[in-house]
């Protein structure tokens, strides 16, 4: 071979040689463009393995990621025939070894070694020469993988392959990182984005429910409230008609509470069994229910639709639970979203959180007819207590004209005396209605004209039947014996209860004092005893209903009645007492006409006389 021809050969290989290195430096071009323009790491993985392999002249390429827990690593990308997952131990084979140790491993025959796992080329038919496995560090660092690279065409790895690998394999690993955290800040910026319409929804929930608060605390009774909380759920999910139907505990059918729309009223006279139409299955099954083609479901019922001549196009309906109580109360519907639009799972939600509002102020207000019926009942119980006990006054006196008759021969005596007695039958009927108007809350006053004089000389005679046989002494004191107005009757009953709980304080006799007088135009009734005084524990309590201690017959409505009468008449009433002293209670009233709506002003019956005034 002459000069020549050796030269052109060696021109030849250099320029192979030449164009090898273009090619070499072009794949690091490529991954160096890689690295720098793209986040997304399956894409970059990719053009890594693709270059990676052409550089290194070798057979193929993987590329392993340490896992987020540091215990195993992870390839998904692999050049060859396949393309399949690898998963290994920290420490397994050659490259779980590298990612343990942190060391490089450049093996010639990979047979040789033991820490080379043979039966991967078994399970894949794929035969291992030589292995050039590098850990791949980030920029403080720490191992985040390792990058291996199989069977160099033309012989082992060498240290310049190795030298270039861990390039490469320290520019991957930064930019593999970056991508990591790219992706953690997009998915936390999800994850935020999330929260916030979590957020923005619960604060849509909170405003809801204190709208509703405000709904039922501004509702009279149930029937306002659920008609309001039906309006404002029609309002916010655009429906056009809608219904609240309740359980009947007593029939055990259902009715509808609460209606609205063009064919409300005629939907309140119906009444359904459980588990008839959707809005029956729904109070039975509690289970909601969207129907957006009522006609084609078997549970519609048309024949509630021909009944009202309405035709819902869809059905969005919910139950009413006491969740406390696992009990049915019934259902919540609305009908034919407005727009043509449907009944969403969004709209199902923003109903049964109405819904559960409904609910509970069903169940409240249940709980509060019971307890309001017991209390009608304890109330009605103590109520015929007193009025058994205060109408020891009428019979004292009643028992005591009655004797007074039998001693008497004379027609006109006894014709004044039987006037009494009907006059006493007259206070127990009147005592009768008052105390059935206290117990219902009632303000019912006859006020008439009133000569004091009069009236004074009935009380004396009545307080003297009632004192009979108990040796206490009555002092009266008429310092004012002119004209007033109010209820007779009922100012007698203030006076008997005044009276009887000062006999009750004065077991062993004592005084009674009464004085009337008039000042600054008002009607001033001081009521005085003797007796033990007032209880301590019952300061301030005296005028409550049922308010009683160390009676043994006592119900605790006598002063109760006093001063309701009292109030009723506009008056005031106070008193002043102390341990073994005895009581003052006084009594201050209008001396002239009311000018009240709630009483009845009348006039002196016809024929009435009145007497001379002192």
């Amino acid at each position: 071979m002459s000069d020549v021809d050796d030269l052109r050969e060696r021109l030849a290989a250099f320029e192979a040689r030449l164009k090898q290195e273009e090619g070499k430096l072009q794949a690091v071009q490529r991954i160096a463009q890689a690295l720098g323009s793209t986040l997304n790491l399956n894409t970059l993985l990719t053009l890594i393995m693709d270059n990676v392999t052409v550089l290194l002249e070798a057979d193929r390429s993987t590329l392993f990621l340490l896992s987020d827990d540091g215990t195993g690593l992870w390839s998904k990308i692999m050049q060859g025939n396949e393309l399949r997952e690898i998963r290994l131990k920290l420490g397994e084979g050659i490259a779980g070894w590298v990612a343990q140790s942190g060391e490089v491993v450049n093996i010639p025959d990979a047979y040789a070694d033991s820490r080379f796992q043979q039966d991967v080329d078994r399970r894949s038919g794929y035969r291992t020469r030589s292995i050039l496995s590098i850990p791949m560090r980030d920029n403080v660092g720490r191992i985040v993988g390792v990058l291996q690279v199989l069977n160099k065409k033309d012989g082992p790895f060498t240290a310049d392959d190795e030298n270039l690998l861990g390039l490469l394999g320290s520019q991957a690993a930064v930019s593999i990182e970056n991508s990591k955290l790219y992706h953690s800040v997009i998915a936390k910026n999800i994850e935020l984005l999330e929260t916030q319409d979590k957020l923005e929804q619960t604060m849509q929930e909170l405003d809801l429910l204190f709208e509703i608060e405000k709904e039922i605390n501004a509702a009279a009774d149930l029937d306002e409230l659920l008609n309001r909380l039906l309006g404002r759920a029609m309002e916010l999910i655009e429906a056009e008609a809608g219904s609240i139907v309740l359980f009947d505990r007593q029939k055990g059918d259902l009715y509808f509470r609460a209606a609205h729309g063009r064919h409300g009223e005629q939907l309140k006279k119906l009444r359904l069994r459980p588990g008839e139409g959707i809005v029956g299955w729904v109070a039975k099954r509690r289970e909601p229910l969207i129907v957006n083609a009522p006609s084609r479901d078997p549970r519609w019922n048309q024949d509630i639709a021909a009944r009202i001549g309405y035709v819902p196009r869809n059905i969005l309906c919910v139950p009413l639970l006491s969740l406390e109580q696992d009990e049915q109360l019934g259902s919540f519907e609305l009908l034919s979203k407005r727009g043509l639009k449907r009944f969403d799972d969004d709209d199902l939600k923003l109903l049964t959180l109405i819904a559960s509002q409904a609910a509970r102020a069903v169940r409240l207000a249940r709980a509060k007819e019971e307890r309001l019926k017991e209390s009608r009942l304890a109330a009605i119980g103590q109520m015929m207590s007193g009025v058994l006990h205060d109408l020891k006054t009428p019979m004292t006196i009643i028992s005591g004209y009655a004797q007074l008759m039998a001693m008497v021969e004379d027609p006109v005596q006894r014709k004044e005396y039987a006037n009494q007695l009907q006059r006493q039958f007259e206070v127990m009927a009147a005592m009768t209605r008052e105390v059935l108007a206290f117990a219902r809350g009632e303000s019912t006053l006859l006020i008439r004209k009133v000569y004091v004089n009069k009236w004074l000389q009935e009380v004396e005679a009545h307080l003297r039947q009632e004192f009979a046989g108990l040796n206490i002494e009555l002092v009266v004191e008429p310092k004012y014996v002119g004209v007033t107005w109010f209820d007779e009757v009922k100012l007698h009953r203030v006076v008997h209860n005044i009276a009887r709980n000062a006999a009750e304080a004065m077991p062993q006799g004592g005084t009674f004092k009464l004085t009337v007088e008039a000042k600054a135009g008002r009607l001033i009734l001081s009521f005085a005893d003797t007796g033990k005084g007032i209880p301590p524990e019952l300061e301030g309590r005296m005028f409550e209903t049922f308010a009683t201690v160390g009676k043994k017959d006592g119900t605790g409505l006598g002063l109760a009645m006093v001063h309701k009468i009292v109030e009723e008449h506009s008056g005031e009433i106070s008193y002043t007492t102390a341990q073994g002293r005895g009581t003052t209670f006084v009594v201050s009233l209008p001396l002239e006409r009311p000018s009240v709506e709630v009483a009845a002003v009348c006039e002196p019956p016809p024929g009435t006389q009145a007497p001379p005034e002192a």
